[in-house]
């Protein structure tokens, strides 16, 4: 493939899988030869951590939509160069569309939908993904599915290209490493059942949900939060209130989730909204974790229920006791599911088929070719 010259936007300051797939995909694309230049806000988590691992970055007021941030990626646009751009957030999407359309031979935009939240069905969100962009690219097929029924794509023009993950760096650790973890994060409690959750504190992530639920189980269940976000300060109110501190923990952002990941005994996802493929379960797995979801947005794509693990109803702080009372009294269920939950994570969730279907959409996207 001939080399491209790529360009990443992302208008959010926040940090979660949106923004560690980005870097993933930058990683990849630069060891395939590609040239890559992210634009963020100087502000965002991902501009700190882009810069940690060499990448090219170029900071811009594009956080909010207007007319600021336009001109200053209008102007970069027309004085650099490059094959493709592709647009994460809202925000950063419009903008590029916008500066795109008032330039002479603009490069071609590729639009990676990351959640499933809701597009308003207007005259404006179909410019934008009929017109303005080239293709588009969702984390799951349901969001392909949903992009090509809303805004009525071809479906040619939208590919599902689940999230990647490091498999060298997510995987099951030795008993040795994994005592080692468990006795950091609860000391010399020993003969406790662990309940872990990695994910960006918001609300419909369904921490809320989660922590009613270990409060009907018994003592000896165990829960471990991992991540920071808007609802931290809520969050430790309701662990306080409920009685909970003795049983639950918040670790905030951690460099090394995998070791977290490996202290746990299960892990539970219980969102109720915006979803894609979210990173973390994709991660549990390949640690070789008994995971329990929800149906939302992807996750039925990689969670088989009795398979990969355990698919409870969303909002059901009932259900989700039952699945850990279940995994906690099953030690055969819950080998089967972690077994089940590792080789499907080893068989489809490696980064490099990512980055590998990114690019080819790369090239089309700069080809205006029409057909996947």
């Amino acid at each position: 493939m001939k080399p491209l010259k790529i360009l990443h936007t992302e208008s959010s300051c926040g940090w979660g899988g949106q923004e560690i797939r980005i870097l993933t995909e930058i990683r990849g694309t630069l060891h395939r030869g590609h040239s890559v230049i992210l634009i963020t806000p100087a502000q965002s988590n991902i501009a700190r951590e882009a810069r940690k691992s060499g990448i090219s970055t170029v900071c811009m007021d594009i956080e909010k939509k207007g007319f600021r941030g336009l001109w200053a990626l209008r102007s970069w646009l027309k004085t650099n160069h490059v094959d493709v751009i592709n647009t994460h957030s809202s925000t950063d999407s419009w903008l590029a569309a916008l500066a795109c359309a008032t330039l002479r031979n603009p490069p071609a935009i590729v639009r990676t939908r990351h959640i499933s939240s809701p597009i308003p069905n207007n005259f404006a969100s179909r410019w934008l993904y009929q017109r303005a962009t080239a293709l588009t690219a969702t984390t799951g097929e349901r969001l392909r599915e949903q992009l090509i029924g809303k805004m009525a794509l071809q479906p040619n023009r939208v590919q599902s290209v689940p999230t990647g993950i490091d498999l060298s760096r997510y995987k099951p650790l030795d008993d040795a490493a994994r005592h080692a973890a468990r006795k950091r994060f609860f000391g010399t409690k020993t003969d406790i059942f662990v309940v872990g959750i990695v994910a960006t504190l918001r609300s419909w992530k369904g921490h809320t949900y989660l922590l009613d639920a270990i409060e009907s189980l018994p003592d000896d269940v165990h829960c471990l939060i991992v991540g920071d976000g808007p609802q931290a300060a809520a969050l430790q109110q309701k662990i306080d209130a409920d009685g909970l501190s003795a049983r639950v923990s918040m670790t905030g952002n951690l460099d090394d989730v995998e070791i977290a990941l490996n202290a746990f005994d299960c892990f539970v996802l219980p969102s109720y909204a915006n979803e894609g493929v979210p990173q973390a379960l994709m991660q549990a797995m390949a640690c070789g974790l008994a995971v329990i979801a929800t149906p939302v947005g992807s996750v039925d794509e990689i969670v088989a229920h009795d398979e990969t693990g355990l698919m409870v109803p969303f909002k059901d702080s009932a259900a989700i006791a039952a699945a850990i009372t279940q995994l906690r009294s099953d030690d055969a269920l819950r080998t089967r599911l972690c077994a089940g939950a590792l080789a499907r994570a080893q068989s489809r969730f490696s980064d490099a088929i990512m980055v590998d279907k990114m690019t080819a959409l790369f090239a089309r996207a700069a080809q205006r070719t029409a057909t996947i």
